[in-house]
């Protein structure tokens, strides 16, 4: 009778198990940028290297310009970036997967079309699109930016209004600047502000808003927390 009593039941180590097998641990900031930023390394280097690609990879040598093997290479990456995130987290992040089918929606139309204007126009569609749902949210009085950064920040009401409206206008700025770029700069030029000029912008936008966080902020969730939640 002891026996019976002291030892746990065989079904519910069992479902112990399976909740613990189908458990993931949430990405780590550092994996969660090096998963965004690294399909825009690999446009850069493909875009870098487009010339040697057309003259040596069978596939593209119906292309005639750098900047169509290397956005056939940057939706691969895409893809490959955004498996990765499901297998290790079983979730894709709301912004990289709505980003990632802009991408590959627009970069099959440039390769269909043979027309790069498709691929750099993708940012500023996207951003327009982020702005219009901010702001459409602010209208309703509902800050959707809480809906992305709320399993990392606890912020008051005022703080999220603050956040979203500023993240609102930041999109827009984005927009408008990546039309000045690729209507006035060299494909090489846009491929490198892609890495380089945009990730330390939105860096930088991001540290100044660090003053709003902490004075709004209720708390940082800890691991424990977001397990709970």
């Amino acid at each position: 009778m002891n026996k019976l009593f002291s030892e746990p039941h065989p079904s519910n180590n069992t479902d112990s198990k399976n909740i613990e097998k189908h458990k993931k641990a949430a990405l780590s900031p550092t994996l969660k940028f090096l998963l965004e930023i690294g399909p825009l390394i690999v446009f850069f280097l493909s875009n870098y290297k487009g010339e040697w690609l057309i003259k040596n990879i069978v596939f593209f040598k119906s292309f005639n310009k750098p900047i169509f093997p290397a956005t056939a290479i940057f939706m691969v990456a895409i893809i490959i970036a955004l498996s990765l995130s499901w297998i290790l987290a079983r979730k894709i992040p709301i912004m990289p997967l709505i980003s990632g089918i802009f991408v590959l929606v627009f970069g099959f139309l440039t390769l269909w079309l043979h027309n790069d204007t498709f691929i750099k126009m993708k940012p500023t569609i996207i951003n327009c699109l982020f702005a219009l749902i901010l702001f459409g949210g602010m209208f309703f009085k509902k800050p959707l930016l809480r809906y992305v950064f709320d399993s990392t920040l606890k912020l008051d009401d005022l703080g999220w209004q603050k956040l979203t409206y500023r993240w609102a206008l930041f999109f827009v700025f984005l927009a408008l600047l990546n039309e000045v770029v690729w209507r006035n700069f060299s494909d090489n030029f846009w491929t490198s502000f892609k890495v380089f000029g945009v990730m330390p912008i939105t860096i930088l936008f991001m540290l100044t808003q660090m003053p709003t966080i902490l004075k709004h902020s209720k708390g940082f969730l800890t691991e424990e927390d977001k397990s709970d939640s």
